[in-house]
């Protein structure tokens, strides 16, 4: 499969946390690579019966080893500048909810989700490549050991756990029929000074309806949304 490259090259500013998402990489070259799994492709509903196969939405970031977020290396376009198609002000707060949270920046809402008037930097935003992902970036102002982190998301991918007629005080709400119904997936892994490769592990999901930043460990209440993702590898060089 094709293999779609992303190098990111900005400065790391520490002073607020707005500032938190530009990283400068000069040293030491890391390699992110995503495979895709059958699941990544996801039939979302136009209009008379009609499909279109949508890649996922989804956050690549780090972290310090306690769990203090430090930058995003990657997200996907429409999550970075509110650029749904036609979202009717549905802010999609089920999407990401654990990047969200870690990140903490809230926005003119109150909602944790970029803006359109207040887009994340293009340096680190892209569209979703419809097959695998190589990102590479070089590490040079983050110490090892730290932790990367991935989490991933469809929406409208409901399930017998996540159906689309749930209710906003139901249990598992998930943003009704323009949700997520599955809620996101969260995949992790540590890279310490003697790593040359690792893979991401699976952690469990997001908050259903976006209202926590909580990974739960309930892996039996999702189906197709375990199958996103086959693989994430870290490489370093």
């Amino acid at each position: 499969m094709t293999i779609v490259n992303f190098c990111f090259f900005a400065c790391l500013f520490l002073f607020n946390s707005c500032e938190k998402e530009e990283l400068f990489f000069t040293n030491g070259e890391v390699e992110i690579q995503i495979e895709t799994g059958k699941e990544w492709l996801h039939d979302f509903p136009l209009f008379l019966g009609l499909n279109k196969k949508n890649p996922p939405q989804y956050a690549v970031w780090i972290e310090d080893t306690d769990g203090n977020y430090l930058s995003t290396v990657f997200v996907t376009y429409k999550i970075a500048t509110e650029g749904w198609q036609a979202n009717k002000g549905n802010r999609r707060k089920e999407s990401l909810p654990h990047w969200c949270h870690q990140r903490g920046i809230v926005y003119e809402d109150g909602l944790l989700l970029p803006t359109k008037e207040n887009p994340l930097t293009d340096g680190i935003t892209g569209a979703t490549p419809k097959e695998n992902q190589d990102i590479k970036i070089s590490i040079a102002t983050i110490e090892k050991p730290f932790v990367v982190k991935a989490e991933f998301n469809h929406s409208v991918d409901f399930n017998g756990f996540f159906p689309e007629n749930s209710r906003p005080e139901d249990e598992n709400y998930s943003g009704g029929e323009d949700g997520s119904g599955q809620p996101a997936v969260v995949y992790a892994a540590t890279v310490y000074p003697e790593t040359e490769t690792t893979e991401l592990q699976f952690k469990g999901h997001s908050s259903p309806d976006g209202t926590d930043g909580i990974i739960y460990d309930n892996p039996g209440v999702l189906t197709s949304a375990k199958s996103i993702v086959k693989k994430i590898t870290i490489t370093v060089k």
